[in-house]
């Protein structure tokens, strides 16, 4: 006997691994400038850098404002990230599918007149 494996397993286990990655994985990466960071060091124009408008958010930083330990912090920040693109990106397919749905319904009443 085959299971069934439904695009909603398929979701499920995406956002699971997703998450798992951005509160696992993350706590294991480097804490050393990236490429564009270290170049800005490198040049030495890291000096003119200035604050952005959301430096005091609870996310500023790759960080979760409030939490102590650093990689914990990072965790946080990275699963929160995650449920805020869920969220975001869920919305937006909803209303692109009611939008084609409410569409195709006037489509319908129209051809049928």
């Amino acid at each position: 006997m085959n299971p069934k494996f439904t695009t909603k397993t398929f979701a499920i286990i995406a956002v699971l691994v997703c998450l798992a990655l951005a509160g696992i994985v993350s706590y294991y990466a480097a804490g050393s400038p990236d490429g564009l960071n270290r170049v800005a060091i490198d040049k030495g124009f890291d000096k003119k850098e200035r604050d952005h408008a959301a430096k005091d958010s609870p996310l500023a930083g790759y960080g979760a404002k409030g939490v102590d330990n650093e990689r914990l912090s990072g965790g946080v920040a990275g699963v929160a990230g995650v449920l805020v693109v869920l969220v975001a990106a869920g919305g937006l397919g909803y209303v692109v599918r009611r939008k084609g749905h409410d569409e195709a319904s006037e489509d319908h009443e129209t051809t049928k007149a």
